[in-house]
């Protein structure tokens, strides 16, 4: 049984949802759908790629996920449907897909164009069910040679510094950093190091979030291997003053 996953900006007050739900499983009743999320920030490509990156290969190999974050908005793009990593995407070619995976695409179709003012129902949908059934991709669109991609915020490293930025507030108010474990131990080896958080300065990551009193900050690298800021049981971004894209850096003590 095929899965869908769905991923919009459409929130959850209104049809929308529904009615791309309602679509897929009247032209393909067999197939389960899976919300991944319908909360994120409108048109915030941004968010709706981190999201989507940070979950989709939690689910088996073959998914189908569509993706409506600012879909209405895509004045040039088209619509495309891919494959990446052995998952199906199909959404806007707005840039969004272009950030999910540094991996090379594996195929990817340009969808027939048609005016539509909720493209996740008309146009979308009726391609996941297709996909969902079994549809090659060639059958559901034009072969591409590739599509929109952006390029993510890049980490600076070196021997001295490790040079990030917060790439997501999350819903708990935590700073969640492109600064991966990797990078940071491969460059630590048993070095001293500060981590420099707006005006605060840490010099200890902890592996847990309850690791310290309510009310101080923690340090973490979470389950995705990013660095992770936040304060238990408090509100990091709000009390740091921190935001989307703020710095934070790891400088090392010279040996």
């Amino acid at each position: 049984m095929a899965i869908i996953t769905l991923l919009t900006d459409s929130g959850g007050s209104d049809h929308y949802a529904g009615a791309i739900k309602a679509r897929i499983i009247s032209i393909n009743p067999s197939v389960t759908i899976i919300d991944i999320s319908h909360s994120i920030m409108a048109c915030d490509i941004a968010h709706g790629a981190y999201v989507l990156k940070s979950v989709f290969r939690d689910f088996p190999k073959g998914t189908i996920h569509l993706v409506g974050v600012n879909s209405t908005g895509n004045r040039e793009g088209g619509y495309i449907a891919l494959q990446l990593e052995d998952h199906f995407f199909v959404g806007a070619d707005n840039g969004l897909l272009g950030l999910i995976s540094d991996q090379p695409h594996q195929q990817v179709v340009q969808l027939v164009a048609q005016e539509s003012t909720f493209p996740e129902k008309d146009i979308l949908a009726p391609v996941a069910a297709q996909l969902g059934a079994g549809e090659p991709l060639t059958k559901v669109g034009k072969p591409i040679e590739t599509f929109l991609k952006m390029l993510n915020r890049q980490v600076k490293a070196t021997r001295k510094i490790i040079a990030g930025h917060v790439i997501r507030v999350d819903n708990y108010g935590n700073l969640i950093t492109n600064i991966n474990k990797v990078d940071f131990d491969i460059l630590t080896k048993g070095r001293n190091y500060t981590i420099q958080v707006g005006g605060e300065k840490f010099r200890r990551i902890h592996t847990n979030y309850f690791q310290t009193e309510q009310g101080d900050c923690f340090l973490i690298f979470n389950s995705l291997g990013l660095l992770e800021i936040g304060i238990y049981k408090g509100n990091a971004s709000e009390l740091l003053g921190l935001q989307y894209d703020s710095p934070v850096n790891v400088t090392f003590d010279e040996s």
